[in-house]
């Protein structure tokens, strides 16, 4: 169970939760400003893989200054915790609007999906692919607009990370784990604005062999939807990314000139008076709405906003929040890798109490912009010096939904032998010397798994990358896991495999498997001696035999 709480909080209810976390609502104490803190959960907590990619997401954050995405205050860690602490959407989950409303009329899905839209047109602009979009991460707030949350499994433009999403929004390249494109994002999109018009999925396969196929072979059903959208989703579901809009910003154009020439200059103001006539159906479901603690400070009436960046987002390098964000999370994970557990002269209770906080403050409205804090310090809690209007993260997980990472592979080295569970060495020759010593052991600075997928029914096949700061020797491990349920790497499959390598800074393995226990998640594991920076990295897949439930 988790029960650390990041300081200077007070929490009061749970908003939601899932197999790699939770969101809950809580106050700023000092401010009394109501925010969203999302947990890592304890199970992921203790997983070096999943904590990186936690950071991952609270960097990509901080450098994404959108009013249409849920923005950071900032991240917090701990040897008994980690948290980003987020904007709180006040709003309602466009799924919680589809299971009780659906089908929306054009004007109310065109608002949707032009709201959500925008927000993925600033990750663009970022180099940044969402990589999630569904009816889960959209929000809808009480005026109508829509809000886009959760980037926890969000990576760079062109990135081989495999396939991951929810498998009833993924483009069809998605499900072969090519590189990330913005074109994706719209494809998942249109997914949910043919949902928002239908009340359906564009595709319902009864496993996700079939699924996929589908979003590949199947024709687009477009004969479903109004003749004056048909374009649009023809276009957002073409299975050649190629046909469709670059990005999304691309998409909003088409968007807008679709919906003004068939229903008017006033489309807009409609379809937003249409869900926010929803969204009022529903008024206990709202955060503001349920069981917050009171402050003196909550009877200021203090409006506090976000203050407006200079135009959009800049490409990449990011803002002076995002880059303080994100070279601190890259320090964080040193600090609490080697710092905090092999510092010099400290003792070991105060390396359990040290806290680790990355903060992006906001500005206070009409006041001028603050620098925010980037700090790595002992028991402290760095926090919104000024707060936005109220927003949430409504979704509890980074991974949410039935989709599981799996990717490509690549040719293992030359001549490679292994057997598993015992160490495997190359032997090579040396000359003795009375001046002579052996090469020492480089740090590892990195250790990613670019590449895990199923090969056969029993099969997969993971492609490891490792980074060094030297060319001595050190080895690799790698293990795998099966579970009924996809929480937690799962129930040890067979013996490990280790790898010893040297005479580069930079390798590439290629492992497969026979998985000999049932189960329908796989999951890779990989650590190395002397041990990486990161921890080491693990992957899971939801394996195709498996239905989606």
């Amino acid at each position: 169970m988790d029960t650390w709480a990041v300081p200077g909080y007070t929490e009061s209810l749970e908003l939601g939760a899932g197999a790699s976390g939770r969101v809950v609502l809580a106050v700023h104490e000092e401010t009394g400003v109501p925010v969203a803190v999302k947990y890592l959960s304890e199970s992921l907590r203790t997983r070096p893989g999943f904590v990186h990619e936690f950071r991952a997401e609270a960097r990509l954050l901080g450098g994404l200054e959108s009013p249409y995405v849920a923005g950071l205050y900032e991240y917090v860690e701990s040897p008994d915790g980690a948290a980003i602490v987020m904007e709180l959407v006040d709003g309602v989950s466009l799924r919680t609007l589809l299971t009780r409303a659906a089908p929306f009329d054009a004007e109310a899905a065109l608002v949707v999906l032009k709201g959500s839209l925008l927000g993925l047109a600033d990750a663009h602009r970022l180099g940044v692919v969402h990589r999630d979009y569904k009816p889960e991460n959209v929000l809808v707030k009480p005026d109508g607009s829509s809000r886009l949350v959760d980037f926890g499994i969000a990576v760079d433009v062109g990135a081989s990370a495999g396939a991951a999403g929810t498998p009833s929004y993924m483009a069809p390249e998605q499900w072969t784990g090519a590189p990330a494109s913005p074109a994706a994002d719209v494809y998942a999109a249109t997914a949910t604005f043919f949902e928002c018009l239908t009340s359906h999925r564009p595709y319902s396969g009864d496993n996700l062999a079939e699924l996929a196929l589908q979003h590949v072979d199947a024709p687009i059903p477009v004969d479903e939807v109004p003749e004056a959208v048909r374009e649009l989703v023809r276009r957002g579901l073409a299975k050649d990314p190629v046909e469709r809009p670059g990005h999304a910003e691309e998409f909003v154009m088409e968007l807008e000139a679709a919906a003004g020439a068939a229903y008017g200059p006033d489309w807009e103001e409609r379809g937003r008076g249409r869900l926010a006539a929803l969204v009022a159906l529903l008024p206990l479901l709202l955060p503001s709405a349920r069981s917050a603690p009171r402050t003196t400070t909550d009877t200021a009436r203090t409006v506090l906003s976000r203050q407006p960046g200079p135009g959009r987002v800049q490409p990449w390098l990011p803002g002076r929040a995002g880059m303080l964000v994100s070279a601190a999370a890259v320090i964080l994970g040193v600090l609490l890798s080697y710092g905090l557990q092999h510092g010099p002269g400290a003792a070991p209770q105060q390396a359990a109490q040290a806290l680790a906080t990355i903060s992006a403050p906001p500005a206070v409205d009409s006041a001028e912009p603050t620098a925010p804090a980037a700090s790595a310090s002992a028991l402290s809690s760095p926090s919104p010096t000024a707060t936005p209007s109220p927003t949430l993260s409504a979704s509890g997980t980074a991974t949410a939904g039935t989709g599981e990472p799996s990717a490509s592979a690549t040719t293992a080295p030359a001549g490679e032998t292994t057997t598993p569970g015992e160490p495997t060495t190359e032997a090579t020759p040396t000359t003795a010397s009375p001046t002579a010593s052996a090469p020492s052991a480089p740090a590892v600075k990195d250790v990613a798994v670019t590449g895990f997928r199923q090969t056969g029914s029993t099969t997969a096949t993971a492609t490891i990358g490792i980074t060094t700061d030297g060319t001595g020797p050190f080895s690799v491990t790698v293990s795998w896991f099966t579970s009924d349920t996809g929480r937690g790497l799962g129930t040890a499959d067979g013996a490990s495999q280790t790898f010893a390598r040297s005479g580069a800074t930079q390798y590439t393995l290629t492992v497969d498997h026979a998985f000999q226990n049932q189960g329908c998640y796989w999951a890779v594991r990989v650590t190395t001696t002397p041990a990486s920076a990161d921890g080491g990295a693990s992957q899971q897949l939801l394996t195709r035999q498996c239905e989606i439930r």
